[in-house]
């Protein structure tokens, strides 16, 4: 476990422990070609790397989280860049250098699957919000926006179940997997970022 993370959280739940030099428990899922993702020393720390080429995939952890007691998701990115400037409120435009998905699960009905996306946008401003153009089941939130962080270590904090009440009108005490997708198939372009731990953590 990192000393940051210690530091930040009291009895944090890691789900990507990636400074430890692993990946138990995260699988690949492709929607389109292969984003590479692999494990690689970078500014003194192992972290998670992503190269898009015209590629869509994600890495996914199935991992139920209780939110009545850890709701704060926490989490380190950095991007090389972004990828333009797509309409990424269209299928066309659907692509982003990093983005980090917490899924909710319908079960047997999973029509009723959910997930809120938190993306580094090329396009939308911070703090923009909107429906995915694939599915109306999965809302997108622009964490940050544009070119000016890029090549730095950006630290992230969201309550996810404040942000689900506020995006889908309810209340919900459970999520069931956190995924990381760097993907490029609609833009064709290539995308470069790096992810550090993630974890959930009371406060």
């Amino acid at each position: 476990m990192l000393p940051a993370m210690t530091a930040m959280a009291d009895n944090p739940v890691p789900v990507g422990e990636f400074s430890t030099g692993k990946l138990d428990g995260w699988t690949e899922k492709s929607f389109a070609g292969h984003t590479d993702y692999q494990l690689v020393a970078l500014d003194g720390q192992t972290v998670l790397q992503a190269r898009s080429k015209a590629a869509a995939s994600g890495l996914v952890r199935k991992i139920k989280i209780d939110l009545g007691k850890t709701p704060y998701l926490n989490w380190r990115w950095k991007i090389d860049a972004t990828l333009g400037h797509p309409d990424e409120r269209s299928k066309q435009g659907d692509d982003y250098p990093a983005r980090v998905y917490v899924v909710f699960s319908g079960g047997a009905f999973f029509w009723r699957t959910r997930a809120l996306t938190y993306v580094w946008s090329s396009s939308q401003p911070k703090g923009a919000q909107w429906a995915n153009a694939y599915t109306g089941n999965v809302r997108m939130i622009a964490v940050r926006s544009g070119q000016a962080l890029k090549g730095q270590w950006v630290t992230e904090r969201r309550n996810i179940r404040a942000d689900f009440k506020l995006l889908f009108g309810t209340d919900i005490r459970y999520l069931d997997a956190v995924a990381v997708m760097s993907d490029t198939d609609n833009t064709g372009g290539e995308a470069l970022a790096w992810y550090g731990d993630i974890y959930f953590s009371a406060q």
